[in-house]
């Protein structure tokens, strides 16, 4: 395993000056410095080559600064930058029509555009209260929907994600997201981990604490980011979808991390069969152009003029991007995700049968976990060797983020190649070897 001499003085010098200026809330994983990115490789500031497993956290994935997007950035750039979402612009109506064609719903779509994936989800929680009538929602344990104050509420991945907040959006219950590795509830016979989950909603949460009538949405990840990319059993959302439509409940999906082709679909819920109500998109909708939109039924948005609005939405530029990149998901790589995705679980599963470190491989598409216990029985997490597979990843020259306790994402943009992928990986399972020995496990 090679390691560089990272970070280099380039890299140092903007670190000291970052720490005088930028805000400490900030959470840095490693000490990379980026200058340019092509495609899934990247340059720090002193010329490291690295590649990239973790695209920018499921960001850019037509790969970094895609020729086509960039094109459509300049042209709109070179037109106007901006207008306010108090007029009309054709790109802004033109993205408004694809994402009604690809809405995971039978029924038209209607769009509300945003400039984050938190700020979609505010959307969602005003939009389902004001649909209702109702005023109470139902969240999991291990979701991240956001950092501002109604989306860090249903967040539920970390306490320091709340510490300092307090009081938080009232009306917000948790019940246990579907973690088959990890499950705490006790199934009854012929029944899968996800069904026991909505099970447990109806008999304990909406018979004992919130009255059905009361609950506007329940918000949840299609597939879990932060709380460990966690893939829920088959049975969990067709059993949530007829739990919402017996007590008038819309289902939120917030895939703003799961969606816009990452998982091999346009959205991670089409794995399951299930339509949702109102379903939030940001990250990879624009490769890296701020920009999120909440998507809903035309039946559900039905909010009068002025109810909400923002001055960025619809920005003519992320607009722009965000239909170059709608074009080559739909053209090259949703198809890329869900091929080169099959390709690296095949090879994870291998390189799990080496190293007694990894309890699972889990994931569709290019959204994988690959979750590190300190041994197979107890499952009990092995949070110290996961960050430092992700650190010797870096100095290796392989850029990769955690999440959850101790699961290691794979994220890369969509635009990864086979033997991309193979150079990372095999990048991936020496940090692991290393790590291993370094604790004793090898």
């Amino acid at each position: 395993m090679t390691k560089s001499n990272l970070p280099g003085p380039k890299a140092r010098a903007m670190i000291e000056r970052d720490h005088k200026v930028i805000s400490p809330s900030y959470p840095r994983g490693y000490p990379f410095v980026m200058d340019h990115g092509k495609g899934s490789e990247v340059w720090d500031v002193d010329g490291n080559r690295f590649l990239d497993f973790m695209g920018g956290i499921a960001v850019v994935s037509t790969g970094y600064s895609h020729p086509k997007v960039v094109k459509a950035i300049q042209e709109q750039a070179e037109k106007f930058i901006h207008i306010s979402s108090d007029f009309y612009h054709e790109n802004w109506i033109r993205l408004a029509e694809k994402l009604d064609e690809i809405a995971p719903f039978k029924e038209d779509a209607l769009s509300f555009m945003t400039n984050s994936g938190t700020e979609a989800v505010e959307t969602a929680i005003k939009l389902a209260r004001y649909h209702t009538k109702r005023t109470n929602f139902i969240g999991f344990t291990g979701a991240f929907h956001g950092r501002t104050m109604g989306a860090v509420t249903f967040t539920a991945s970390k306490a320091k994600y709340h510490g300092g907040f307090y009081p938080l959006m009232n009306g917000v219950t948790h019940a246990p997201f579907p973690n088959p590795y990890r499950p705490v509830l006790e199934r009854r016979k012929g029944e899968d981990y996800g069904e026991a989950v909505v099970r447990y909603i109806e008999e304990e949460i909406l018979a004992q604490i919130l009255p059905p009538k009361d609950v506007a949405g329940i918000l949840v990840e299609t597939i879990q980011g932060e709380g460990g990319y966690i893939v829920p059993p088959d049975g969990f959302y067709p059993a949530l979808r007829k739990l919402c439509d017996k007590h008038g409940i819309l289902m939120i999906l917030d895939e703003v991390q799961s969606g816009m082709g990452r998982t091999g679909k346009w959205w991670a819920i089409e794995h399951f069969g299930v339509e949702p109500d109102i379903i939030t998109s940001a990250k990879g909708i624009a490769s890296g152009m701020p920009l999120g939109a909440c998507v809903a039924r035309k039946s559900v948005m039905d909010w009068e003029i002025g109810t909400h609005g923002n001055t960025y939405g619809g920005n003519p530029i992320s607009c722009a991007a965000s239909l170059a990149t709608i074009d080559l998901i739909e053209k090259e790589f949703m198809q890329n995700a869900k091929e080169v995705g099959e390709y690296a679980m095949d090879a994870l599963e291998e390189i799990k049968a080496r190293h007694p470190s990894i309890g699972e491989v889990r994931g569709k598409g290019l959204m994988i976990g690959v979750e590190f216990v300190k041994d197979r029985e107890s499952k009990e997490p092995a949070h110290d060797l996961t960050e430092r597979v992700v650190e010797l990843g870096y100095e290796s020259g392989l850029l990769m983020l955690s999440c959850g306790k101790s699961v290691i994402r794979i994220a890369p943009p969509l635009a990864i190649t086979k033997s991309e992928m193979d150079e990372g990986l095999k990048l991936f399972e020496e940090a692991v070897t290393v790590a291993e020995k370094e604790g004793g496990r090898l």
